[in-house]
């Protein structure tokens, strides 16, 4: 599944389609959101952002149209005259100038006001979105170290939405990983340095995988992983699904577990256990 990155990178994409452009038709495949798709003919859309797994398109009357991809939704740019070749459901369309931005699959679509989006069901048990809120290294300790995070164990607790949105399995390895911490390290039991290392890989991690489209490998390694005829899969991560495989720090053999009913991967050369 599709983790904040991805989410925020989709999200430009339909931003640069729809930003500032007039809306010339408009679709849904929702009967209680039919009713209202000739209301935003004419409207323009004034920003496209994502708040972790959730897409925000923002109309100049103050209404927000939500989605969430869930599993299978995936939103598809076009030329309004040629349709998309899958054989997904459409539901919604919207169309500007000659482009339309197309949702297949999702069912998870509703359209709010700005300024009621605070009651949205989802949206409210979220954290702040680490690429699109402004998160910085001293916001991202203060959260850290609430009490009802400061004691959680960090294997299970990354992949909460109620810390920071948009940390899903590859994010949360990768961050333990470079970060040099084992999943059952508890924020309340790391010094200062290593609550300032954790805060600031948190967000740097999350937002290299955002520049470079998924890519949490440093260059180097990637660039060695590659000569040893590794697959471009591979190649991306420091840990993630390299189980059985070198570290490309230590040598040490990368390991997979499953926490919090999920897999993770790490190196228990670079992320050792406290004694």
């Amino acid at each position: 599944m599709p983790e904040g990155p991805e989410i925020r990178r989709a999200a430009d994409r339909l931003h640069e389609q729809l930003a500032g452009r007039q809306l010339e038709s408009v679709w849904f495949a929702f009967p209680d959101l039919a009713s209202e798709a000739d209301s935003l003919v004419g409207r323009r859309v004034t920003a496209v952002d994502s708040w972790g797994k959730a897409l925000l398109t923002r109309f100049d009357d103050g209404r927000v149209l939500y989605s969430h991809n869930q599993l299978y939704g995936v939103w598809k740019l076009h030329d309004a005259e040629r349709e998309p070749d899958t054989e997904r459901s459409l539901r919604v369309r919207l169309t500007t100038e000659g482009r339309s931005a197309s949702l297949y699959s999702a069912s998870d679509v509703s359209l709010w006001l700005a300024d009621r989006l605070d009651e949205h069901p989802f949206l409210t048990r979220l954290g702040p979105d680490l690429l699109t809120h402004g998160v910085t290294l001293e916001k991202a300790l203060v959260r850290l170290g609430e009490p009802r995070f400061a004691r959680r164990s960090l294997g299970g607790l990354l992949l909460d939405q109620a810390l920071f949105a948009g940390i899903g399995n590859y994010l949360r390895s990768e961050i333990l990983f470079f970060a040099g911490l084992p999943p059952r390290a508890r924020v309340c039991d790391l010094t200062e340095e290593k609550q300032v290392q954790l805060a600031r890989t948190i967000i740097e991690v999350t937002r290299q995988a955002y520049d470079q489209a998924g890519v949490t490998n440093r260059h180097d390694w990637a660039s060695a992983a590659r000569r040893r005829g590794e697959s471009p899969r591979l190649c991306r991560f420091a840990v993630f699904e390299r189980d059985g495989l070198a570290c490309h720090a230590c040598g040490t053999v990368i390991e997979r577990q499953m926490v919090a009913s999920r897999r993770l991967y790490c190196c228990s050369g670079c992320q050792p256990v406290a004694s």
